[in-house]
């Protein structure tokens, strides 16, 4: 009570509460569902229930912000059943939003990556690319191997091996190689 004193205005927040980690007996017994909803209805009897059992959530919707903050503060971490809930304001949606209920494209100002549009607006200027990083430490390993000779990979410790790779001497064969059989080239059909 103390801390919805201490909210000088509350007509900013969303009158619907998110309860999530609801137990699953809320969904399947319906007492225990009488006891959720009696929970929220101390707090304003007009409140309104929307369930989402695969998701163990539930939506509260209230007349007023004050009711929702209310119901949020009260209900909160809340021990029910065999789960604590959780309560958040579901995210208002503000008129302007889908006048016509559908998704609307993003607003063009901020749309424009590195290549310049066909028509840039007035002051558009392309992003400076950073130079490429250097890895010296890879320039310097790299560096280091010469052809022909061993390559410490890792170096030995008191409870590891080291790993040392051998390059090996290509050794002349004394078989010959089989030569590539020879295919008789078909003839189209006429």
């Amino acid at each position: 009570e103390m801390l919805l004193n201490d909210l000088a205005d509350t007509s900013d927040l969303p009158t619907s509460l998110i309860i999530t980690n609801v137990d699953i007996s809320v969904f399947r017994d319906p007492e225990q569902k009488a006891k959720f909803e009696e929970m929220f209805e101390l707090i304003e009897p007009g409140a309104s229930f929307g369930y989402f059992r695969s998701f163990r959530r539930a939506r509260v919707t209230f007349e007023s912000p004050d009711s929702a903050a209310r119901a949020r503060i009260h209900c909160h971490q809340l021990q029910f059943g065999e789960s604590v809930l959780n309560c958040y304001f579901a995210q208002a949606s503000s008129p302007d939003e889908g006048k016509d209920g559908h998704l609307q494209p993003p607003s063009p100002q901020r749309q424009f990556l590195i290549s310049p549009p066909a028509s840039p607006p007035v002051g558009w200027e392309p992003v400076e690319e950073h130079e490429p990083c250097i890895n010296y430490d890879i320039i310097t390993a790299l560096a280091s191997m010469a052809p022909g000779e061993p390559h410490e990979l890792h170096p030995p410790s008191d409870t590891q091996p080291g790993i040392v790779v051998h390059i090996c001497e290509e050794v002349p064969s004394s078989e010959p190689k089989p030569e590539k059989p020879c295919y008789i080239h078909t003839p189209c059909p006429e």
